[in-house]
């Protein structure tokens, strides 16, 4: 019943013009990326990075890369690298952990 729903307001946006001008229009999904992901993620992961959405961990390794070109040299640079380190450790161990009980119970 939810799919029907779903599929007639879809059908209903299209006739109305209203999915035309969306970003990416017209050219093929690229579905390759997620390789790497959980199969029972991969459909949320898809919509979260089509809508712009970054995780927290390559936003910190993106600083992370910054940093170490910049540090070279510069102790509170090298400071703030180090702190960064651990959070990207530490929000990729509580990923894991939120990963590997979503599996065991089911979800």
């Amino acid at each position: 019943m939810l799919e029907f729903i779903a599929e007639q307001r879809i059908a209903e946006a299209i006739a109305n013009g209203e999915l035309d001008d969306l970003p990416g229009a017209g050219r093929p999904l690229d579905l390759d990326d997620d390789a790497l992901i959980p199969q029972e993620l991969r459909l949320a992961h898809r919509i979260l990075n089509n809508a712009g959405y970054v995780p927290p961990e390559l936003e910190t390794l993106n600083e992370i890369a910054q940093l170490e070109r910049v540090a070279m040299g510069n102790a509170t640079a090298l400071e703030k690298l180090a702190l960064l380190k651990a959070k990207i450790e530490k929000l990729s161990a509580c990923r894991s952990s939120r990963t590997r009980r979503s599996l065991s119970s089911g979800r």
